[in-house]
């Protein structure tokens, strides 16, 4: 079992910021939809061969903070998240809008129970 911190919402970018400072190196992130209401998203970060994990749980329609501008290369698993469980991110320095490995058109996202449907008229 992969051992986590419990972080908040609000702290995100903060957490983010210190392993920056205290060296760390942004790893990626996971995501997992935890019922039909939740989520976890795990931040992984390292430093000497070393993990750290912090675990994020949100309830669905949460918009996260983006730690991209404290990590630049978090913008691409940040979009594939959004891609794939729906989950949005506020800051992110480049924003794909949900369409940085799916169409537009695409309403359902691939690993995400809950998805948006397009209502017929």
């Amino acid at each position: 079992m992969l051992e986590t911190i419990p972080v908040t919402c609000d702290a995100v970018q903060g957490v983010a910021k210190e392993c920056l400072d205290d060296g760390w190196r942004f790893v990626t992130m996971s995501a997992v939809q935890t019922g039909d209401d939740g989520f976890d998203v795990i931040y992984h970060y390292d430093k000497d061969l070393v993990m750290k994990h912090y675990r994020l749980s949100i309830p669905k329609d949460t918009v996260i903070p983006s730690i991209s501008p404290v990590y630049f290369a978090a913008l691409l698993v940040e979009n594939e998240i959004r891609d794939q469980f729906g989950i949005c991110f506020s800051d992110i320095v480049l924003d794909f809008d949900g369409a940085l490995y799916l169409e537009k058109e695409v309403r359902a996202m691939p690993f995400c129970k809950v998805s948006v449907a397009q209502k017929q008229s």
